[in-house]
Parts: C-alpha cells; structure tokens; sequence
C-alpha cells in the first residue's frame, strides 16, 4: 500500500510534505509531486503536513479520486521510462531533483 497525491497538488507543489518523508519517496514532476509506491513505507508523516490536503492513504481515497492512484504508478512506471531509467527504481527523490515532466492527465488539467 501506498499513500497518493491527488489533484489539490497541480500548480500548489508546497513541498512541505517532501521534508516529513523519512524515506524521501516524493517526487517532483513539472506541475505536481508523485509518491512512488514501491518506495513508499506507508509511515504516513506526509499527509497531515499536506496545506492542500492532497495526499491521502490508498485504502482511503474517495471514489471520484481514486483514478489519482493509478496516475502517480503512471509517473513511474511510463511517464519516466526512457528518461532515466533509475528514476522507476528506488533511489530517493532528492538524487533526481526536479524531473519537469508529468503525466497526461496532469498536463491536461485545468491551471488554477
């Protein structure tokens, strides 16, 4: 299991939850953050931390939010092949620093 970032994070990147994460799991696309789960420890030190109240726990996620889980596994596993292929695997978000590039549906989503 792993925790999510939803949509509340598109053009926010407060980045205060990328402090609390012991396991530095979090990382930054161009317009949103993205939790990577095989990397996540489901400590959940990120989601009360969260000003946009953007993460939640995968168990957890509304119906209408739920398509977000399957966004973030996107980010890791298509959106960044090609790219660097370490990025998919576990190595820490502060090692890569800002990848610049999202997902479709995060491109594609409204600016706020």
């Amino acid at each position: 299991m792993a925790y999510v970032i939803t949509e509340n994070c598109i053009d926010v990147l407060d980045r205060t939850c990328t402090k609390e994460c012991p396991v530095d799991c979090i990382y930054e696309g161009d317009r949103m953050l993205y939790i990577n789960p095989d990397e996540c420890i489901d400590c959940g030190a990120c989601e009360p931390v969260c000003p946009s109240e953007a993460i939640h726990y995968e168990d957890d996620l509304p119906e209408p939010l739920k398509h977000w889980q399957a966004d973030n596994e996107l980010f890791f596993t298509e959106v960044l092949e090609g790219r660097d292929a370490a990025l998919g695997k576990p190595m820490g978000a502060r090692n890569s620093g800002r990848i610049g590039v999202d997902t479709e549906l995060v491109r594609n989503s409204p600016t706020k």
